[in-house]
């Protein structure tokens, strides 16, 4: 026997009844704090850098300040053991901000006069991103190590050199990814799928949300060869994750795509962009835009998702949307249970990590080959990217 058929106004008249037992039931019914207290929660312990193997007390300078990414990577070697002492950039603006956040710095005059300085060890830049590779070059073929805020190259060609000077010189070249680095669930992350929490990594799930706020952001940021494009830029965190949590040596571009799809204004912007990804260690998708609105709380809902044979981890980097305060939030299902992990106090260990090499030419903060596939990965989408456009059409109407 067939069931009678709703017509819509039946329809309708269900649905309203549903929607009046909601409030009968409490307005917190499907609030994300009800949710969460499904989830057992826990708090992850602190974890202590590895001791160093001498004093990792190291000094370092800081040329370019494009970025206010500067600021975290200058925080990280400070607390990592590093003694700031000079600064240079083109632009006294950016030198007095800087100076002001970090009143040890001795202003230089010149690039030259930090790069010729013997007791200088380490540069840490976040100039503009197609300066940063050739500073790179530079700076190790005077003898001393490199920091650069991501992308930390900008084209192939640019890679080439980098490997080439890097080889001959063996100074390091560490790019610091710092949705990797500097957030404390995905450490925490890192080291639950270590341990084998979820078993086998299978695929990652990156995504990277941004907003654009264009009246804040300098010339460069709307120029596709200054920034490398969207892939190369933004995306070049993902590429990093990708490759650490399916443990990947080796990785290739299935598909990719990039576009500006809704800022014609800015025609050198690329505002989305996403790319399929395959490593000997497991597959990856990633996704980066530029669309997040205005009145968010932070820059962007940033996100990662981990999974494995036997679970998964969701990371909600930057907030945890109409949920929990703060960042950090980790979430994780495996075989046993689901729970929610606090990492407010998860340590981060990767300016202390990069002191201990510079000291002990040790790699304990990043491969080196790592460092470089990342970007390599992330060029390849870039250059392979089919061009997307999207013209506004009708919405349906029901």
């Amino acid at each position: 026997m067939k069931s009678p058929r709703l017509g819509r106004r039946d329809f309708l008249k269900d649905l309203t009844g549903a929607a009046a037992i909601v409030p009968a039931l409490g307005g917190d019914i499907f609030s994300p704090g009800r949710a969460g207290n499904r989830l057992r929660i826990e708090t992850a312990r602190q974890t202590a850098p590895a001791a160093a193997k001498t004093p990792g007390k190291i000094k370092f300078a800081v040329i370019g300040l494009n970025h206010s990414h500067i600021n975290g990577q200058t925080t990280a070697t400070i607390r990592g053991g590093g003694e700031l002492m000079s600064v240079y950039a083109k632009e006294p603006d950016l030198v007095e901000a800087f100076v002001k956040r970090f009143p040890q710095a001795r202003v230089a005059r010149t690039e030259n006069e930090i790069l010729e300085d013997k007791a200088i060890q380490l540069v840490v830049s976040a100039g503009i991103p197609d300066e940063r590779a050739p500073l790179g070059v530079r700076v190790m073929q005077h003898g001393k190590d490199y920091m650069v805020d991501k992308p930390g190259i900008t084209t192939l060609e640019q890679l080439a050199e980098v490997r080439k000077v890097q080889a001959q010189t063996r100074r390091i070249y560490s790019i610091m990814y710092s949705e990797r680095m500097e957030n404390r669930a995905t450490i925490r992350a890192g080291e639950l799928v270590k341990a084998g929490a979820i078993g086998r990594v299978l695929q990652t799930i990156g995504m990277g949300p941004h907003k654009m706020t264009p009246q804040t952001r300098p010339a460069w940021f709307f120029e596709r060869p200054r920034y490398g494009g969207i892939l190369c830029d933004i995306g070049s965190h993902q590429g990093d994750q990708f490759l650490y949590f399916t443990g990947s040596t080796e990785a290739d571009v299935v598909a990719s795509q990039v576009g500006n799809v809704n800022n014609p204004k800015y025609p050198g912007l690329e505002d989305f962009g996403d790319t399929m990804v395959r490593g000997n260690g497991g597959t990856g998708y990633i996704r980066v835009d530029w669309f997040t609105p205005e009145t968010f709380p932070v820059f962007g809902d940033g996100r990662l998702t981990i999974m494995g044979t036997e679970g998964f981890i969701e990371i909600r980097k930057n907030i945890d949307i109409a949920g929990r305060p703060g960042g950090s939030h980790l979430f994780i299902a495996d075989k046993k249970e689901t729970r929610y992990i606090d990492c407010a106090s998860v340590d981060l260990p990767y300016g202390g990590q990069l002191v201990d090499d510079v000291v002990n030419r040790t790699e304990t903060a990043m491969p080196q080959a790592h460092c470089l596939l990342a970007t390599e990965l992330m060029l390849k989408a870039q250059k392979q990217a089919q061009r997307v456009t999207s013209k506004p059409s009708t919405q349906p109407t029901y």
